[in-house]
């Protein structure tokens, strides 16, 4: 048997960009990753004043300026220090985000200790993953019910179409979402850009005019806030909490643009903005108590707070589009790394990998995200079910990015702990705050986050008890050639090529056992493609293909191994073009090649491995695969399916 490696030219080393690249990779970071996090002054500190709950601070000269040294140092704590500065650090080839951080920690496996640790944290990471999944059912909702809301402050008689403006533009904006972020976001740069000028003219506008306010940039307000109000201000982290919502998305949205755009966008033009709008309407709050029910629009002069509120629409658009675009790049992931079935994928761009479609969570969530808007009927009543799963997400992703940086780039222990401790600390604290949130609203993102936990957990153990089960029917692929070979058990034999698409190199595709059974027939070359999803982003060229060759004087048999990224489309023609450019043994003609697959009748049974509830989830699960023919980006017309039986 031999094996080679497919010769390719190594790509070439990145090139620095240049500066209209530079500029226009921050200009779409804004749209992007910065959508969330610039429409929070929306809603975060009219829920903060005048909010539902005991998270709502009573307006006092003391408490103002306590709240706004709050938020300051909340946003530099867990943006700019957490994910600008430390967690961006960790990229998997460039990409970041969560099953990012979970497919680093695999890379680290080394020992059965380390294993057993890596397990435990990519378990918990998952927890993280399901809580993002759970928070991206409120973000869309609050963020856009929060910019309509401003008809009402233009125009109390508008009130009453509030809510089916907000779902009217939500149905609209999940059904174009075929159309892909690029057409969707055209726009998104140059309106941020707009929106975050104007956010930070009306909030600077106030500061000119009450320039006390700035002295809340001292934590020393915010520790005499805690000091003279314990119970006041620890709830009020509950309501805090919403100055960093889309905070994740920095992380998650970093192959994208990369980092060098995003902490560009964030130091240059995020930050300032978000300071200058928070402390104007802690500003504007102080000296009009009444301006507690909207400091957001009643920061506007009266006769601009009409075309605000359009512009406030279309920034709270882009917000969750973020979210949405977040959500099928995760699925994407999950679909890859084995914890969802291979739902269906559309690659909206030729240019860009990462811009995806999904259309069955795009639907799931739009269906979700209508049921909240009806529901609460307003930001001010969905702000106090937001916030647990967030810090949850926040919180794990913080312990995960200290343990990898321990275990792969070897920090020091101290150094590990130390940041893990300090930064888990305020992390825990916001976390607490917003438990009692759980009685008020706050369990249906948790439930909509166990549900994904359950579904992602149960569907990888059930495919690898699946894999075993598999395994074991189909059997080494040597021995089986060499039983084909006995004298009155050789099977006719084809002239031509066959390509068996299967799970792994060594065993027997299920689909080649069944045609010899059954049709008594088998082809004069094989060529058996095994397809591995490395937990990478992408692959590089050299790296995409090897050949191993299983041969004897009457059969000729290639095995080969086809590596893609999770962030890659499956392309088993393409692939096989470069097998043949590396020598393939075979003779083979990538267009006129029979495709063999083995399809997988999953039944319930007794058999040990899950209990029984999370069989019937499993197989549910499994009913939402997508055709493996489009998947792979197979001919149909040359594509032959053998059916078989496993039970679960």
């Amino acid at each position: 048997m031999t094996a080679q490696s497919v010769p390719a030219r190594r790509p070439a080393p990145p090139r620095r960009a240049s500066g209209p690249t530079r500029a226009a990779l921050t200009l779409g970071a804004l749209g992007v990753v910065f959508g969330d996090i610039g429409t929070s002054p929306l809603y975060a500190m009219q829920t903060i004043f005048s909010g539902r709950g005991a998270h709502t601070v009573p307006v006092s000269h003391e408490a103002v300026y306590g709240v706004v040294s709050l938020v300051f140092w909340t946003i530099m704590v867990i943006v700019t220090i957490t994910y600008v500065l430390l967690v961006m650090r960790a990229d998997n080839d460039g990409e970041g985000g969560l099953m990012a951080l979970i497919a680093l920690l695999q890379q680290t496996t080394r020992g059965a200790a380390r294993s057993r640790l890596v397990a435990v944290l990519s378990a918990l990471g998952i927890v993280g993953v399901s809580l993002f999944l759970g928070d991206s059912t409120i973000t869309p909702a609050i963020s856009v019910l929060s910019a309509v809301e401003g008809l009402g402050v233009v125009d109390a008689s508008l009130t009453h179409l509030v809510v089916p403006i907000t779902a009217a533009i939500l149905i609209g904006l999940f059904t174009i979402q075929h159309l892909g972020t690029s057409v969707v976001g055209r726009l998104f740069g140059p309106v941020m850009i707009v929106w975050f000028a104007v956010i930070a003219g009306l909030g600077l506008r106030e500061i000119v005019a009450h320039p006390a306010i700035m002295r809340g940039l001292s934590p020393s307000y915010a520790v005499a806030f805690f000091a003279h109000q314990p119970g006041t201000a620890f709830l009020s982290l509950a309501a805090v909490v919403l100055t960093v919502t889309g905070a994740e998305a920095l992380y998650a949205d970093l192959g994208h643009f990369g980092r060098g755009a995003i902490r560009r966008a964030w130091a240059l033009v995020v930050l300032p903005a978000l300071v200058l709008t928070y402390f104007g309407q802690a500003a504007l709050v102080l000296h009009d108590r009444a301006a507690a029910t909207n400091p957001f629009f009643l920061l506007v002069p009266e006769g601009a707070r009409l075309p605000m509120v359009v512009l406030a629409t279309a920034a709270t658009i882009i917000a969750s589009q973020a979210v949405i675009s977040g959500t099928f790049s995760v699925a994407l992931q999950a679909i890859q790394l084995g914890y969802l079935p291979r739902l269906r994928v559309v690659h909206t761009s030729a240019k860009e990998i990462g811009q995806v479609y999904v259309p069955w969570i795009n639907w799931l969530l739009l269906a979700a995200v209508l049921v909240l808007v009806f529901a609460f009927q307003s930001s001010a009543r969905l702000a106090a079910a937001y916030g647990v799963a967030v810090t949850g997400t926040i919180a794990i992703t913080t312990l995960l990015f200290f343990a990898l940086s321990r275990l792969r780039s070897g920090w020091p222990l101290w150094l590990s702990v130390g940041g893990a401790v300090t930064l888990g600390f305020v992390d825990l604290a916001f976390l607490t705050a917003n438990l009692p949130k759980i009685m008020h609203g706050g369990w249906l993102p948790l439930l909509v986050g166990a549900m994904s936990y359950v579904v992602l957990s149960t569907w990888r153990t059930g495919r690898h008890i699946v894999a075993g089960r598999r395994t074991q029917a189909e059997g080494p692929l040597p021995a089986f050639l060499e039983q084909v070979e006995q004298p009155g058990q050789r099977p006719m034999r084809v002239p031509g090529t066959a390509v068996f698409l299967h799970a792994t190199p060594d065993t027997t595709p299920l689909a080649m056992r069944a045609n010899v059974e059954r049709n008594g027939t088998l082809h004069e070359n094989l060529v058996v493609v095994a397809i591995k999803t490395v937990p990478r982003p992408r692959v590089p060229a050299d790296e995409r293909v090897s050949i191993s060759e299983l041969s004897s004087d009457s059969h000729r048999v290639a095995r080969v191994t086809v590596r893609f990224g999770f962030h890659e489309r499956p392309h088993i023609p393409e692939a096989l073009r470069a097998a043949v450019a590396a020598g393939l043994p075979c003779p083979l003609d990538v267009d006129r090649v029979p495709y063999v697959l083995s399809t997988i009748d999953l039944v319930l049974s007794d058999r040990p491995g899950m209990a029984r509830w999370r069989k019937r989830i499993f197989l549910a699960t499994a009913h939402l695969g997508s055709d493996p023919v489009e998947y792979f980006a197979l001919p149909r017309e040359r594509v032959l399916l053998i059916g078989s039986v496993i039970e679960v």
